[in-house]
This record gives structure tokens, sequence and C-alpha cells, in this order.
């Protein structure tokens, strides 16, 4: 293979890993320790250079992909040695520590969520002691784990929460899985919901949609590091670039099926809070 086509190769791979991150350039050429004029020429049209080694390096383990596939001597970008395919034991129903571990190495990048049931990051104490179910009426373990149910969030960090409008209307209705829980409690939580979703827009987007025309399992998105969807005691984890970037398809998908955008939500929820009042 020419220079010039492995320069090519280069070009294409490292702008779709700029994409599917939702970093600047900017951001990008800071991360793997080059100066924006120096990224650039790499990127030109006409260019055939190639960056350093230890700069091939530093890109391959901050994207989660290999120097091969960078440029270009393999279509699979999982890196070197390691497993495109894993499953995550997921013993406890919030398994912070696990997650807390993967938003971190996704730092500064896009995460996309399609969650079970209510955000995580939406969630009231309340709602957590309800899906824990009895057994666990400890209040300060409950609380300790609400306050980690943001995972050390950073300021500005970009997320897209996709979101069935069932999983709100059942809520509201008080039907399964919500059978049962006190319309004040469901009440205060729709109420919390417009709270956040207030405070976080926009680095906190969510999108509506119509859970019946649109099926999808729970799943996040962690950049261009992994996906992992939600299978109760487990995860099923995603390394590989081509299945994150299809997964990444997937979201987008849902996105442009969504009724409700992100500056709509707040009132959407604050209509569903009046719902619940005039009951």
């Amino acid at each position: 293979m020419s220079k010039r086509l492995i320069s090519q190769v280069f070009q294409q791979r490292v702008l779709s890993l700029i994409q599917a991150s939702s970093r600047s350039r900017s951001a990008f050429a800071e991360e793997i320790g080059v100066d924006r004029s120096a990224l650039s020429q790499l990127l030109a049209d006409d260019a055939v250079r190639l960056p350093r080694a230890d700069t091939l390096v530093r890109i391959a383990r901050r994207y989660n992909v290999s120097v091969d596939w960078l440029l270009g001597m393999t279509d699979s970008a999982g890196a070197t040695g390691g497993r495109t395919t894993e499953v995550a034991d997921n013993p406890d129903y919030y398994n912070i520590p696990l997650l807390t571990r993967w938003h971190a190495e996704a730092e500064g990048m896009k995460i996309r969520y399609v969650p079970y049931r209510l955000p995580d990051i939406l969630r009231m104490s309340e709602i957590v002691a309800w899906e824990l179910g009895p057994g666990h009426d400890d209040p300060e373990a409950i609380e300790t784990i609400v306050s980690k149910l943001d995972y050390n969030r950073g300021p500005g960090t970009d997320m897209e929460i996709c979101l069935p409008t069932q999983t709100v209307t059942s809520l509201i209705d008080g039907v399964f899985p919500w059978d049962g829980l006190p319309v004040s409690i469901r009440r205060a939580q729709i109420e919390h919901m417009v709270e956040q979703v207030e405070a976080l827009y926009p680095s906190l987007r969510i999108f509506l949609f119509d859970g019946r025309r649109q099926h999808t399992v729970p799943y996040t998105i962690f950049g261009t590091q992994r996906a992992a969807i939600y299978a109760g005691s487990q995860y099923i984890v995603f390394n590989d670039q081509a299945t994150i970037q299809q997964m990444q398809r997937h979201f987008d998908s849902l996105i442009r099926q969504s009724g409700i955008q992100p500056h709509e939500v707040s009132r959407w929820l604050r209509q569903a809070a009046l719902t619940i009042r005039n009951r």
C-alpha cells in the first residue's frame, strides 16, 4: 500500500473517531498532543504525511482502536489482543463502580443512553428504593446510591438520552412497574425530572419517542470506547468500532423518530405533572 493511500485511510479513520466522539478538532489535537495546525496538515486533502509513532499510539489507546486499523492494515478496529465482545457481570441492580469507570474512560466524549425505565441521573431516592424492592430499606444506603448515579459526570459533559414516552406515562398512570407507588411520589418524581432537565440542558438533552413504533433495548454508548447493552444481571459490551458505529446509527434513528425534542421536554413533563395533580 502506497504512503498516499495509507494517509488517506488514516484521515478517514481519524475523522470517523472525531465525529463519533463529538469532539472538536481542536480538542482532539490537544488530546493526542499535537497542534491544531499540525492536525490540519495531517487531515488536508492532499496530505501524504503520517503522525509520529507516539502520536499513533496515543490515538489508539485513547479511542480503543489498533494502530493497524488506523493505518489501514486491518478492517478490525479493536485494539490488538483485546476482545471485541465481552460480558460484564452486573450482580447488583446499580453497578456504580463499573459504570463510573466506563464514564471516566469516555471523559470528554458524547454519551448516548437509552435507559431501562427512568434515566439514572433523574431518579429520586424513593424511586430507587421502590425498584430495589423489599429488604432494601436502609435510607443511608439508598441515598448513597442516588448520590452516585451521575457517575462523576463532569461539568459540560455531553449526554443524549432517548426515552419512550410510555416510560413516563406509565409512571403518571401508576401502572407496571409503578403500580402501588403512591401518587405523591409519582408526582414528585415528575417534578424532579422537570427541575433536572431544566438545570442540565443543553449538556443533557432528552429526546422522547413513541415506543410502539420504535423498538429498542436499553444501552449506553460511551463515546468511541464501548457500547454496553443492559441485560439485567449482565452487560453485553462491544469494543469494536464497527459495532459501536452501528449502534450510534441506531441511536440516531431514535432521535429522528422522536416527536418531542430536548427544548420541549420540560414543558411536556410539566403538563404531565398537571395530569397527576388533577386525579
